[in-house]
């Protein structure tokens, strides 16, 4: 019988949260561990003023959450789009020690607060999914984390859309293969925890896909599941002087490579400086955009579109990598304001 993958994994949220729900959440973020904090009161959902908001609190949405360690404060103003003017927004002050948001001291409806202060989280997300045995962290067979023990995922069931989630929950780029493995010097040994996992690819983490539990399958090391995903997507923007302005390059298969500017404009330039960290857009003549010198080697990504929501440029649409019709003149450079 399909159960819900999370209840393999109540191991890693902690007592209690399998008989109720979290009061907490992060929206907005690049993954369930990050974003700006909002916390339920009667059934609705408000924010959380960052007047004294500190790594104590985060300490305590980490932990009810069943994300890792606290990592920082940043502003709620980063995840786009902001509250809703009509959210309530709280206070709350915190020890670090409680396992509840809702054990902390807290005062309802803080007027003198608005959403430009609304408090952000950043924890690290808990490894319970690894690809093992291949050329890096993105690329091998499968293994859940269940009781302390790694295990492998049988390949019965198993899809692109499931690798989706994997890959994604990783913090790798785009799923490129999943296929039966292994040999028997790259096999997995000791228990084989999943099988018939579904998923429909648009799941954050593999704890909300279907599955079959350990002792409900026939499958065998044979069977083991393979992943292969593209690496992290990364970016940054080349200035001697300021991260947070310069001419934009991605990385891949270890290159660094420009974007070519057709179609580029102010949404594209959103999603750059959110995904560097940095402030909104800042409009700069061309001519002034023309003083960086241009690049060279690759050009990876062309004709790029994005709706200006996204959180990663690797979430927007373009060319095929490496498919463009521009030269180096047409480099993008980007200007943000400064975080």
């Amino acid at each position: 019988m399909a159960l819900f993958f999370f209840l393999i994994f109540a191991f890693c949220t902690g007592p209690g949260l399998l008989e109720s729900s979290p009061k907490v959440r992060l929206v907005r973020g690049p993954h369930r561990c990050e974003g700006r904090v909002e916390v339920e009161r009667n059934g609705e959902w408000g924010t959380v003023c960052d007047d004294g908001w500190n790594l104590k609190d985060v300490e305590v949405v980490c932990r009810e959450l069943g994300c890792g360690a606290a990592k920082g404060t940043p502003t709620g103003n980063l995840y786009k789009p902001v509250a809703d003017e009509k959210q309530k927004i709280f206070e709350v002050n915190c020890s670090g020690t409680e396992d509840k948001l809702s054990k902390c001291d807290q005062l309802e409806d803080v007027y003198e607060c608005s959403h430009s202060e609304d408090a952000g989280a950043i924890c690290e997300i808990p490894e319970t999914v690894r690809l093992v045995g291949g050329p890096g962290r993105c690329k091998g067979r499968l293994e859940v984390k269940h009781q302390g023990l790694w295990g492998t995922v049988c390949k019965a069931g198993w899809s692109l859309s499931a690798a989706k989630v994997v890959c994604r929950q990783l913090g790798c780029g785009k799923a490129t293969l999943t296929k039966r493995c292994c040999n028997k010097d790259t096999q997995g040994h000791g228990v084989i925890w999943l099988s018939s996992v579904s998923c429909s690819g648009r799941e954050e983490n593999l704890h909300y896909c279907l599955s079959r539990l350990e002792g409900n399958n026939n499958c065998t090391h044979d069977e083991d599941t393979w992943v292969e995903c593209e690496d992290p997507f990364k970016l940054r923007l080349v200035n001697e002087d300021n991260r947070c302005s310069g001419r934009l390059e991605v990385l891949h298969r270890g290159i660094w490579g420009s974007v070519c500017d057709d179609g580029w404009g102010i949404k594209e330039e959103q999603v750059v400086c959110r995904q560097l960290g940095c402030g909104k857009p800042i409009f700069v003549p061309a001519k002034e955009r023309r003083n960086f010198v241009p690049g060279n080697g690759r050009i990876w990504l062309d004709d790029v579109h994005c709706k200006g929501q996204e959180q990663s440029l690797e979430q927007c649409q373009h060319r095929s990598w490496g498919y463009h019709d521009c030269n180096h003149k047409e480099d993008v450079v980007v200007f943000c304001l400064e975080a």
